[in-house]
């Protein structure tokens, strides 16, 4: 196997089609499907699934997939590190954010990374976190910003700070101008959240059940705009990040919650099995700057 055809593979599974990636690497598909064959004679194993949508990894396929993307991406700032004497920093870097947290981070790290190190590129990559999760475990993401505080296995963990969460909408509840909102109020109250399988939902269940209110929920949301659209009709009110619409609060009340407060761990996590470059060391650094810098700005931050 080489370099020539872990890009071919890493191709494949990038555009979840031979054909498409055929065409991106400008070469025939057959071409293309003889290569990926003798990628798997070589290994022994199954790489690629093949239906009537497309292509994608098998277990083994994924594995190869992750080691790939690191090597070709280590291929690549060799490249640039030797032609340009090594005096400056290039590459790209993956970073994945969370939308909340990119509402904070994403511009600043875009302006910090383009003054500092404009050899760098970064591709930021906004989501939800199970699906950034997803993306890191792949090897598609170089950095993942994700809610949790401690390690797992094979991923490093490096907290940055608590998001703290808050209801959005509910206008009829207390003072729509006031910035807390004792969680007990909310008891009964019309809620439209994200679905059981989001740890999110699940610290806004243990909450409600710590302050001894009835959590109301009326439907089950995987969107972030559509439950702040609902929210901001009137109607019924959302639980999420206290981020994101810190500058619309009029329009949209936003409170932060209180007795008992909610929060959940934010941290800059990446997989140990995939050396870290210097480029990627350069973007969790200034990401940790940026962080340090926001703090006395954002009041309901905590450590």
């Amino acid at each position: 196997m080489d370099v020539r055809q872990m890009r071919y593979f890493v191709a494949c599974v990038d555009a979840g089609s031979l054909s498409k990636a055929a065409v991106a690497l400008s070469i025939s598909q057959p071409s293309l499907s003889q290569q990926i064959a003798e990628m798997e004679d070589d290994l022994g194993v199954p790489l690629l699934l093949r239906n009537w949508s497309g292509v994608a990894p098998t277990e083994a396929g994924t594995a190869l997939y992750r080691h790939a993307q690191s090597i070709l991406k280590q291929m690549s700032q060799m490249r640039s590190e030797v032609r340009r004497g090594g005096h400056a920093l290039y590459g790209q870097v993956a970073v994945g954010l969370p939308t909340s947290i990119a509402s904070v981070l994403a511009v600043p790290l875009f302006e910090r990374m383009r003054a500092r190190y404009p050899g760098i590129q970064l591709q930021i990559f906004e989501s939800m976190s199970g699906y950034l999760n997803e993306l890191l475990a792949n090897g598609r993401l170089d950095i993942a910003v994700l809610f949790r505080d401690a390690e797992t296995r094979g991923v490093s963990v490096l907290p940055l700070f608590n998001e703290p969460l808050a209801v959005h909408g509910a206008a009829w509840i207390g003072d729509p101008q006031a910035r807390t909102l004792r969680l007990s109020m909310l008891a009964g109250v019309p809620l439209v959240l994200p679905g059981r399988a989001h740890d999110l939902r699940l610290q806004i269940e243990r909450g409600f059940a710590s302050a001894g209110a009835e959590l109301n929920v009326v439907a089950d949301i995987e969107s972030l705009p559509t439950m702040l659209e609902l929210a901001r009709r009137g109607e019924v009110a959302t639980i999420l990040s206290g981020f994101l619409t810190l500058g619309d609060r009029k329009s949209l009340p936003t409170r932060y919650l209180v007795e008992p407060s909610l929060e959940r761990p934010v941290a800059l996590c990446r997989l140990n099995s995939v050396p870290q470059t210097a480029a990627s060391r350069a973007v969790q650094d200034c990401m940790q700057e940026i962080v340090a810098d926001l703090m006395p700005t954002l009041p309901a931050l905590s450590t």
